[in-house]
């Protein structure tokens, strides 16, 4: 299969190796020194077991340079999303299939949605209708993507751990095109499966990105500490809480309770989150994908949200702060040594 993964960062750049070294016929679109880095040297991927991977690559820094494709995997993060969508023509044909990859509540939620806000436009996602546009709802798969993974150096994906990636259709149905894009994923040694509703997967993955990518970005711990400490762990189970009764009100049910996911938040241990590494490398950050658009479900659900709010306007100040700056924020040991 031809395919294209548009952002070879830490999850993009997973897939890529692995379906690569499955034998598909895989090219990326990144820039900068990572992209460099690929050109020169290949994609490595260091497993959490200790198996390192790399992949030679097609890679190119302008998407219409790849050709046309029969899959697109779009990977970039929430905020590129825009300019990404704008150079994706020239991959399509009349078969081409775009499986998305991003964090928190994609931009085409309520398409083929069929319920009661079916068609609703989430402004904080896409706020001009640029990606609804440029990607037909009709060629998109939904998937969530469970693994942790970091870029350790240009060229170079560091696996953490997790391998699962289900994915499913918009409307629900189990269709061949979604079976073998499956499939392919499974050779490759990716765990997923074909789900016949997307959405309260999304949901279960977003409530751990709401709640964990922010509070770390605002304390520079890791998911353990933040679980660990009784405040900070209350804060998210508060934030959880309201994005839980936010939900119900769209139709969606957790099988996990809150307890659990702290529980199970705590045990993935010093990990730091994407966001936390977005702060500490001087990245954007990927806000209202995260925390903005929770808000604005609540918002026209009649949903209020005051932790999760407060949580917004602290990570909003972050941002500014960071963009007036132009400067990186990282706690690093000072090594001095303290008078007694």
């Amino acid at each position: 299969m031809r395919v294209c993964v548009i952002g070879a960062g830490a999850i993009g750049g997973m897939i890529a190796v692995k379906l690569a070294r499955a034998g598909e016929d895989v090219s990326v679109v990144d820039r900068g020194a990572h992209l460099a880095a690929i050109r020169t040297n290949g994609l490595e991927l260091r497993w959490c077991d200790g198996a390192v991977l790399s992949a030679k690559l097609r890679a190119f820094d302008h998407a219409g340079d790849a050709g046309k494709q029969d899959l697109i995997v779009l990977a970039v993060k929430s905020y590129n999303l825009e300019e990404a969508s704008r150079h994706i023509q020239p991959l399509l044909d009349n078969r081409t299939t775009v499986v998305t990859v991003q964090n928190g509540i994609p931009w085409w939620y309520f398409q083929r949605h069929g319920g009661e806000f079916d068609g609703k436009t989430l402004k904080t996602l896409d706020p001009n209708g640029t990606l609804a546009r440029a990607v037909d709802a009709e060629r998109i798969i939904g998937s969530v993507a469970y693994p942790a993974a970091s870029i350790a150096a240009p060229g170079v994906i560091e696996h953490i751990e997790g391998e699962r990636f289900p994915i499913g259709e918009l409307d629900g149905r189990v269709t061949d095109r979604a079976s073998r894009i499956s499939e392919m994923l499974n050779r490759a040694g990716l765990k997923t499966r074909v789900i016949s509703d997307i959405r309260p997967e999304i949901w279960l993955k977003a409530m751990g990105s709401l709640t964990f990518n922010p509070i770390s970005a605002l304390s520079h711990a890791t998911m353990e500490e933040i679980c660990q400490l009784a405040e900070t762990r209350q804060l998210a189970a508060d934030m959880m809480k309201e994005a839980e009764i936010l939900a119900g009100k769209l139709g969606i049910t957790f099988r996990h309770s809150i307890e659990k996911r702290l529980d199970g938040a705590e045990k993935v241990g010093a990990h730091k989150t994407s966001m936390l590494q977005d702060v500490e490398a001087g990245r954007p950050l990927e806000t209202e994908a995260l925390v903005g658009s929770i808000l604005e479900l609540g918002q026209f659900t009649g949903t209020r949200m005051p932790a999760i709010a407060t949580v917004y306007s602290l990570l909003r100040l972050l941002e500014t702060v960071m963009r007036a700056s132009d400067g990186t924020l990282k706690v690093e040991k000072s090594g001095a040594v303290r008078a007694a």
